[in-house]
């Protein structure tokens, strides 16, 4: 498989689009100010207790209190809260030693969070599910740091290895190579990708994540609460961090410095695969060039057509999505069975990349159209769930319901993402009526002038496409016109994004967009 990363950086922070073969599976937008994130960690106070639900309410500095049940609590719980203490008022110089830690008895599965919380401390948690909707954040007091190769739970002294690496040797090879180089009072999960990696690479990881306690440990002395004592990685190295593997072939970056810090992790986390990263020069926008501008307007909306003429009805609630699978005008032949199936399998397939791509989570039920053969039905659910393989989040798939429907539960982790295809035009607000073409060129050349008695002498004009196809028609465009008439040539380019007739001056040398 071909797989591709396209980082495109702007003032509102950094869209990151997953492609394989060149169709887009995945998008994520990470705001410049972006809080709360998946792995955060906080030092939070716990403000009321739910006996009822056997939960609290952590203030972590969201503006709702965030949400922490006892099944969340970790077992070490008491180790955790007396870890936070110790740290808080550790007088000794540079920390204690956590290797000599004293652990406290694990907490029962059917206890009371009223016996673990009860006077309502300060302590350590982790972010396990983002703000989404009205709901504050969701926290952990199970610890986890991720690194490339393994996963360092403090408190816990367990080792255990990916259930993804199938080989009984190479499991075990693996879970004797961390016991002896695991640390005290640490347990470690080993991560798929460390399959055939050696014990350096393994122990350089193991002790990078040491470190990393280490740090949280220092953040934490004399910290108030609420206060976020360790970031989780920017979303665009997390996502390295988990994806990267030895089907990625190019990571495309518009960006100087995002291109240099991406190159300097990739060097870190995987050296041999350091050529794969690539500045964007080309001046037409990142994302129009590879073509995920398009596909984020086709993929989105209520509606997703398929090129045979299937599409699917995408509806959603606060608690539940729908999707229905509708033929269109698909029929490849008079066999009303077989049409049906070839429908769903292809059906299936664009629906795993929906999921992934909106990030849908909770429950997904899916209205196929109607098989009566079980084979039928079988082959179908071994497709979706052949199809969803390389979905990193947990999901479960049940077979087709004598109803035609497909249920589908989905780990929520994010707030879905929810992008508009259809468009109000921000000149005419749906009016239908906008100024002349004639007047748009007389407002620009105003402007040129303008930035020309200015001072400004390397003019880049951006404009729509279908605006920029009237500049630049013909010999006598209008292009070569104000070269004529500024005695300076005015260089133009398109971008899809921007809508009829909107435009902003650039200068090309330095790409700043100038202030009108």
């Amino acid at each position: 498989m071909n797989r591709e990363l396209i980082i495109n950086a702007h003032a509102g922070g950094v869209d990151i689009a997953l492609l394989e073969d060149r169709k887009l599976v995945e998008l994520h937008h990470e705001s410049g100010d972006s809080q709360f994130a998946v792995g955060d960690i906080y030092l939070g106070k716990v403000k009321k207790l739910i006996p009822g639900l056997n939960a609290a309410f952590v203030d972590v500095g969201y503006e709702k209190d965030a949400f922490l049940h006892y099944t969340d609590l970790s077992p070490y719980a008491r180790s955790v809260l007396k870890f936070t203490q110790m740290a808080i008022h550790d007088k000794e110089p540079g920390g204690f030693d956590f290797a000599t830690f004293k652990k406290e008895p694990e907490i029962i599965k059917t206890g009371k969070i009223t016996e673990v919380l009860g006077g309502k401390p300060e302590i350590l948690v982790q972010i396990l599910k983002e703000p989404i909707s009205s709901k504050g954040p969701r926290l952990s007091c199970e610890i986890s740091l991720p690194g490339r190769y393994v996963v360092l739970t403090p408190f816990n002294e367990i080792v255990a290895v990916s259930k993804k690496i199938h080989s009984a040797e190479e499991r075990r090879r693996l879970q004797n190579i961390v016991e002896a180089i695991r640390p005290a009072n640490f347990g470690v999960i080993v991560r798929t990708a460390a399959e055939g990696k050696k014990t350096a690479e393994l122990h350089e990881d193991l002790l990078q994540l040491v470190d990393m306690w280490k740090t949280i440990q220092r953040n934490l002395y004399r910290a108030q609460p609420p206060q976020k004592i360790m970031s989780e990685q920017n979303r665009t190295n997390s996502i390295l961090r988990d994806l990267l593997n030895e089907s990625f072939n190019r990571i495309v970056v518009n960006d100087k410095a995002l291109f240099h810090e991406v190159k300097t992790y990739i060097q870190k986390i995987a050296p041999e695969k350091q050529d794969i990263v690539h500045l964007h020069h080309n001046h037409t926008p990142v994302f129009d060039h590879y073509g995920i501008t398009k596909q984020v307007k086709a993929s989105f909306g209520k509606t997703v057509n398929l090129d045979s003429g299937v599409y699917l009805i995408i509806e959603s609630t606060e608690a539940l999505h729908v999707i229905d699978v509708n033929s269109g005008y698909k029929s490849s032949s008079n066999n009303q069975e077989q049409n049906a199936l070839m429908t769903n399998l292809e059906a299936a397939e664009e629906i795993a990349r929906q999921l992934r791509l909106r990030d849908l989570g909770g429950i997904i039920i899916v209205d196929f159209i109607d098989m009566k053969l079980p084979e039928n039905k079988r082959a179908v659910l071994k497709a979706m769930e052949q199809f969803m393989a390389n979905d990193r989040a947990k999901h479960t798939i049940l077979p087709i319901s004598k109803f035609g429907l497909m249920q589908i539960t989905r780990q929520r982790v994010r707030p879905e993402v929810n992008i508009s295809t259809s468009e109000v035009c921000p000149v005419c607000r749906g009016t239908g009526t906008i100024s002349s073409t004639l007047l748009i060129v007389d407002e620009i050349e105003k402007n040129i002038q303008y930035l020309i008695d200015e001072g400004h002498r390397h003019l880049l004009l951006r404009v729509n496409p279908i605006l920029y196809g009237y500049l630049t028609k013909g010999l006598l465009s209008q292009q070569i016109k104000w070269w004529w008439k500024f005695k300076q040539w005015i260089r133009l380019e398109k971008d899809s994004n921007y809508y009829l007739i909107e435009y902003h001056f650039f200068d090309y040398k330095s790409d700043e967009e100038i202030k009108l």
